[in-house]
């Protein structure tokens, strides 16, 4: 096990990965002070693979005390209800033994509420196995108070590396996939610490500890909010206890032998050992990674679009003056031929203009570029010429 996790902590700090479907630039909130990755950064690499341990049906098995939320009997169905209509009773269904979500029908919640917790559950994604990315086994355990412990089918699916199967979603990817092949049952084992607090201040983080097929993929990571969705989540006070809640993302996931045991209060032992990165380490990492990008964009020589758009990638890890002109003039000279186009071919690159200027919104909602670059203005004005900035 701390072989596992050497070797899946080491290859977490390696430079940017090939590019396959692990989302898309210029997405979710860029690098800050003690972030050097954009939320669902594409440029993160994936999580190493490591073999899963066996299932251990002992250990797998509620102990005293604990609540029995799913044993894949009908009866299961009476601790669960539907998130909207607020309390209306679940639509997904007990089928083959297993809490099986129905996709449209919403999230559930259990009726009992949890504050610090251990939590176990089992779930298998579809087989044959559809989609990719996102889009394959896709649905999330929600711990009280809104951290979302994601579930997805990526055994042989790359993904952006914060929304990984195991990853606190939006913040933290697990340190390997451990998991098994579609259609096998996965085994989550999560130790839950809340965050507290005084006066609406956050005084103890608290921090998510995830097992995944007996390897640790979560190592006592520090709450910084409830998660979400491309944007960086902010640190609050969470309530006393809340619901648990599973997620319908569209797949039809399987749950079974779900339990919940409450955790004693927490001792001076019980706090965060992987917390956000410094600001003169995430200012070194940043660099780092804009150097990587800016090497790959070199390469993109014979494809100029990409290569203004891979270079531009790079302003938003850290600023460089010589870049961002370089990136400008490339966008002027893109400009430029757009103005000399007929119509019907300028219609013909309506998806590529609105994508050049969705990265130039980016980099200028951040502060990286597109502020002062003339072109950029007038690509704004082509794009609203054409009625093109309307949904």
């Amino acid at each position: 096990m701390k072989m596992q996790f050497t070797l899946a902590a080491a290859a977490l700090l390696l430079g940017v990965t090939a590019q396959a479907n692990t989302g898309s630039a210029f997405y979710g909130d860029a690098p800050d002070a003690h972030h050097p990755w954009a939320v669902h950064d594409w440029n993160r690499p994936q999580p190493p693979r490591v073999e899963p341990l066996p299932y251990d049906a002992e250990k797998a098995k509620a102990p005293a005390g604990a609540v029995v939320l799913c044993d894949g009997t009908e009866a299961t169905l009476g601790n669960w209800e539907s998130e909207k209509p607020e309390g209306s009773p679940t639509k997904w269904i007990i089928k083959d033994g297993a809490f099986q979500c129905v996709p449209k029908s919403g999230y559930v919640r259990t009726k009992a509420k949890f504050g610090d917790c251990k939590l176990h559950v089992e779930w298998s994604a579809p087989t044959p196995p559809q989609g990719e990315s996102q889009g394959r086994g896709n649905s999330g355990i929600f711990l009280p108070g809104g951290v979302e412990i994601q579930v997805l089918d990526n055994y042989d699916n790359p993904t952006y590396a914060d929304g990984f199967a195991c990853s606190m979603y939006c913040v933290n990817p697990p340190l390997a996939n451990a998991l098994r092949k579609p259609g096998e049952w996965q085994s989550i084992d999560i130790e839950f610490r809340r965050p507290l607090g005084q006066d609406g201040k956050v005084t103890d983080p608290g921090f998510v500890t995830v097992y995944c097929n007996g390897v640790l993929v979560q190592d006592r990571v520090q709450i910084e909010g409830p998660t979400g969705h491309k944007g960086r989540t902010k640190a609050q006070v969470f309530p006393d206890v809340g619901p648990l809640k599973l997620q319908d993302h569209g797949n039809p996931v399987r749950f079974r032998n779900i339990w919940c045991q409450a955790l004693p209060p927490r001792t001076a032992a019980d706090v965060a050992k992987q917390v956000p990165l410094s600001e003169e380490a995430t200012l070194a990492k940043r660099k780092e990674i804009a150097a990587l990008v800016r090497a790959d964009a070199a390469k993109l020589g014979d494809k100029p679009l990409e290569q203004m758009l891979r270079s531009a990638e790079s302003l938003v890890y850290e600023k460089d003056e010589a870049t961002a002109k370089d990136v400008c003039a490339k966008l002027g000279a893109y400009v430029a031929g757009l103005q000399q186009l007929s119509k019907g071919k300028l219609n013909d690159k309506k998806d590529e203009v609105k994508r050049v200027r969705g990265a130039f919104q980016y980099l200028a909602k951040f502060g990286c570029c597109g502020e002062g670059c003339a072109p950029y203005a007038n690509l704004e004005k082509l794009v609203k010429a054409h009625g093109w900035d309307k949904k």
